[in-house]
């Protein structure tokens, strides 16, 4: 690899460092800035409503594009080992349901924006597809997680296999402990497990794209 294809992988992997963190910040910023928005009783989904929900669009779709960046960064530099063939496509799917999860926004609901009834009559048609989304790239993440436990197990990295596959099992966990425990007929939910998932799943591949790309700038694929 040349020096400038170098270069451009390491910033391609950079973005894949940066996309997790830049959406979980960008969204807390929001969450306890935006009127009527309250972190434990709403989703980071619904601060894409409302006169600012324009911010939140733009960071599904900006984190999307950071993600499938990385995924370009993942095949340049993944020709040989474990994850060579789908690793770069689990990123790169995981990019596309943020960009989807921005363009189809949510259905108001649990009171948000300020006014909007508990839980909606119908969902819309974009609600649906929004609601898909996170489903998509949780799954996509969750995988590419576990392929990357197993090239790190293939390399003697066993304490990074193990953190790899309890930050799916523990993620998977509190994403679903709203849905268990919330009162659907009263839209009654505690979402704060979902934001601490969330923020476990994407937020540590940000570690170990950090490894590939020591990788990278190490000259081994």
């Amino acid at each position: 690899m040349s020096t400038n294809d170098s270069h451009m992988t390491t910033k391609l992997l950079t973005a894949g460092i940066i996309a997790g963190p830049f959406f979980i910040i960008l969204s807390l910023l929001q969450a306890f800035t935006r009127e009527g928005f309250n972190w434990i009783k709403h989703p980071a989904s619904l601060l894409s409503l409302g006169g600012l929900g324009f911010i939140q669009i733009a960071n599904f779709v900006i984190t999307g594009g950071l993600f499938i960046a990385c995924a370009v960064g993942i095949k340049r530099i993944l020709t040989a080992g474990v994850g060579r063939k789908w690793l770069s496509r689990l990123f790169a799917l995981a990019g596309a349901a943020f960009i989807l999860g921005g363009v189809f926004v949510a259905d108001p609901a649990l009171g948000f924006p300020p006014g909007s009834p508990a839980m909606p009559e119908k969902m819309s048609w974009h609600g649906i597809i929004h609601g898909f989304a996170p489903i998509i790239g949780s799954l996509a993440m969750s995988v590419a997680l576990l392929i990357l436990a197993r090239r790190s197990w293939k390399q003697g990295k066993r304490s990074e296999t193990v953190a790899s596959i309890l930050v799916v099992i523990v993620s998977i966990v509190l994403s679903s402990l709203p849905q268990i425990t919330g009162d659907f007929q009263n839209g009654e939910f505690n979402f704060l497990p979902l934001w601490i998932g969330v923020t476990l799943l994407f937020c540590y591949p940000a570690v170990l794209v950090s490894n590939l790309k020591a990788e990278c700038d190490a000259g081994v694929s």
